[in-house]
This record gives structure tokens, sequence and C-alpha cells, in this order.
């Protein structure tokens, strides 16, 4: 059975595909979301500045505070799959 995407993931996901500036659409078919579940996550990360709206466009662009915030979730990611692996072993 697949397991579902931790919405930590999903932001994850998110500001990679914004990193370089994207529209909606391109996110919601980048991360594999729909145009109703992308808004909240959209509208999270725009509020605490992970993310940005360029100016006379409607194009999302990840904030530094945003790759900063993509890193730490990496290395969070990277960790749990180590203790998963260390556990598997057992």
């Amino acid at each position: 059975m697949k397991q579902k995407r931790s919405h930590e993931m999903i932001m994850q996901n998110i500001l990679e595909v914004c990193a370089h500036g994207s529209g909606k659409t391109k996110i919601v078919y980048q991360c594999n979301l729909n145009f109703t579940t992308v808004n909240p996550y959209l509208l999270q990360l725009l509020d605490n500045g992970l993310l940005e709206v360029k100016p006379g466009e409607s194009t999302f662009q990840t904030t530094k505070k945003g790759l900063e915030f993509m890193e730490v979730l990496k290395q969070h990611h990277d960790e749990i799959s180590k203790i998963i692996l260390l556990l598997g072993d057992n």
C-alpha cells in the first residue's frame, strides 16, 4: 500500500518547483496536485514568507527564506530515511 505524502513533503515539492519561478498550472502538474488542493499550500507558503508572487505576474517564486526552509526539510527527510533503513535491518 502506497503512503500519502506528508504536508511537509508537498510544501517541499512546491518550493522546489517555484525555485526558478512557476505558474500555478506548472505547480499543480509537477507536484501531482489539483487546483483545489494546491491553494491552501500556496496561501500558507505566501503567508509565511516562503513564497512570493512576482509583481505584475502570476508567477510564484521561492524566497530566500523558502530556500532555507526547503533545505531543512530535505535534511529532515534524509535523516528519517536513514532511520527507517536502520530499523529495517533489525
